[in-house]
């Protein structure tokens, strides 16, 4: 039986990757984001911030990633695996550059599908920036509009995660998720 897979999505700083670390706690494979790895090997190549520098060239090597990672599922004995963003994360934050993309990505998001998104929203009082996240509080919210707008877009209907404790907000996808299982 194939795994049903699930998205975790959200703008810079919502506490993505906490949730799907709590996740991975209650014994539930994630598939972490890859954008981090494909920012720290551009800047290798001599790239600040490779998604201001060429937006594009930034948005394939995580679209590739992305299906890598959705190829991998199948590789998990497990009836329900987690993403740290989709596909889909990546036309929304092209949408949000302005910049324009290959039909053949559109096509890929419709050809690629999740099982169930979540979207976790943007939240002043967790918002942190780092060294890969250059993003301001601002942008994350629009950010956030162009990801709940793309999703949308291919017919998903995103589930908001509450701004609550981690441990809440599993609690919370774990139960939206429980008829999957």
């Amino acid at each position: 039986m194939k795994p049903k897979r699930i998205v975790i999505t959200g703008g810079p700083g919502t506490g993505k990757s906490s949730v799907i670390k709590a996740l991975e706690l209650h014994g539930y494979p994630c598939l972490h984001e890859v954008s981090r790895e494909v920012i720290l090997q551009a800047r290798k190549e001599g790239y600040e911030q490779l998604f201001l520098e060429k937006p594009l060239l930034f948005s394939e090597l995580l679209l590739e990633g992305r299906i890598n990672q959705f190829h991998e599922v199948l590789e998990f004995n497990s009836k329900i695996v987690f993403y740290d963003r989709g596909l889909h994360d990546v036309v929304a934050y092209l949408h949000y550059a302005d910049e324009k993309y290959p039909e053949e990505m559109q096509v890929i998001c419709k050809s690629y599908t999740y099982d169930m998104v979540f979207v976790l929203p943007p939240w002043k009082v967790i918002y942190k920036p780092d060294n890969e996240r250059y993003e301001s509080f601002d942008e994350a919210k629009k950010i956030h509009y162009y990801l709940e707008n793309a999703y949308k877009s291919y017919n998903y209907s995103p589930v908001v995660v509450p701004k609550c404790s981690v441990e809440e907000r599993v609690a919370f996808i774990l139960d939206q998720v429980s008829h999957l299982q």
